[in-house]
């Protein structure tokens, strides 16, 4: 049986109900979620408005200080929109590998792009002689219609011949160091432990690609010194706490077991030998369970999935009884889920966009507090809530 999130947009929905019909009926119980937690909160849903259309996979969204808004497309473009309009892809973007999951996928400005105007992409970059994969980070400077002095400042090795799991989120910490999400690549799944490559693994590095003096495997022996934390699987949703400035991540379970983590330095997140997934179709166990005293349990856990993507803190008050949330794209869902929180424990989860019909692939919060979506089809939509 196909993996439901490599097939192409078109089956996706088909082969998922299929799937659920005929081969997991004789799979185990999947654990669903708390009613008291999954209830629908008393906030009502806000109007829905469409602010750009006609983007071809877009995959990530980012503000600029002027109001313009950066957004990626797979298939390796980089477009700017203002004022409803997407603009011409801009030049200077480095080759993709755009296939599968694979592609052009995150973009943020730097901490001082006001002054330095420089932007880094996240993407699949292509081996040499089109061997095999891998996600890499590249600073560039935005140059009007084009990208200018490009520089690759990191590469996730080893390169692995998969289209799948790249993770691929960008966020800087209030220190100024990157961190940067990076997938399993499904066939490499127990690589996630193993520290001495970048294989189900969240790095920090320096803006220029250095190793911070202060990560905590820097001076490991046969451990990468760019690491932050490992048993990582396929994390696409990354942000940080506006009070505490901690990373929260999000990550893909397989057939269940989608997690929502607090990452620290140092600590093993588990996958693939603590987790409460399944394996895909047989629906077996996989590993040794679902918590271990050494493993960082996560704040969080969605069995069945929902293929959780983008999310954002809400800090703005445009939305009665939102300030302080946690927003979260889901793909496989086609929802909007709002958590809300208790200091580092959720208390809830609202489903909102019900009537959406399509995949969220991005949440961001926006300089005017409003709320930001990215839908990510062949005509895939710019959507702003209230």
């Amino acid at each position: 049986m196909k993996r439901p999130d490599l097939v192409p947009d078109p089956a996706r929905r088909a082969l998922l109900g299929s799937a659920l019909l005929a081969g997991l009926g004789a799979a185990p119980a999947l654990r669903a979620q708390p009613a008291a937690e999954s209830a629908s909160a008393s906030a009502s849903e806000p109007e829905v408005a469409t602010v750009a259309r006609g983007l071809q996979r877009p995959w990530s969204l980012a503000f600029l200080p002027d109001g313009r808004m950066l957004v990626t497309e797979k298939a390796g473009r980089l477009r700017v929109v203002a004022d409803g309009r997407p603009g011409p892809a801009l030049a200077g973007v480095p080759e993709v590998d755009d296939g599968g999951q694979g592609g052009l996928l995150d973009v943020v400005p730097a901490p001082d792009f006001a002054s330095s105007r420089a932007i880094y992409l996240g993407y699949s970059e292509p081996g040499p002689g089109g061997r095999g994969n891998g996600t890499a980070v590249a600073r560039a400077v935005l140059d009007g219609a084009r990208l200018s002095d490009v520089k690759v400042v990191f590469r996730q090795e080893p390169k692995v011949s998969s289209s799948a799991h790249f993770g691929c989120r960008l966020v800087f910490g209030r220190d100024g160091r990157l961190f940067v999400t990076l997938g399993d690549r499904f066939s490499r799944r127990d690589d996630a432990q193993d520290l001495s490559n970048h294989i189900g693994k969240i790095v920090r590095i320096e803006p220029d690609g250095s190793v911070p003096a202060d990560n905590p495997l820097r001076n490991r022996a046969g451990a990468r010194p760019e690491i932050w934390s490992w048993g990582h699987r396929n994390v696409q949703g990354a942000a940080l706490h506006p009070a505490t400035g901690a990373l929260w991540t999000h990550e893909h379970g397989p057939q269940g077991g989608d997690e929502l983590n607090i990452v620290t330095g140092g600590r093993n997140h588990g996958w693939p030998v603590v987790t409460a997934g399944r394996e895909y179709g047989s629906g077996a166990a996989i590993g040794q369970g679902e918590t271990r005293a050494d493993v960082a349990p996560a704040l969080r856990t969605w069995v069945p999935s929902v293929a959780p993507s983008g999310m954002a803190f809400v800090t703005s008050d445009r939305y009665p009884g939102w300030q302080g949330s946690l927003l979260i794209g889901t793909l496989k869902a086609q929802r909007l889920l709002r958590l809300t929180l208790d200091g580092d424990r959720v208390t809830g989860e609202q489903r909102l966009l019900a009537g959406l019909g399509e995949r969220i692939r991005d949440v961001r919060q926006g300089p005017d507090g409003r709320i930001y979506l990215l839908t990510d089809g062949s005509d895939g939509r710019l959507l702003r809530l209230g």
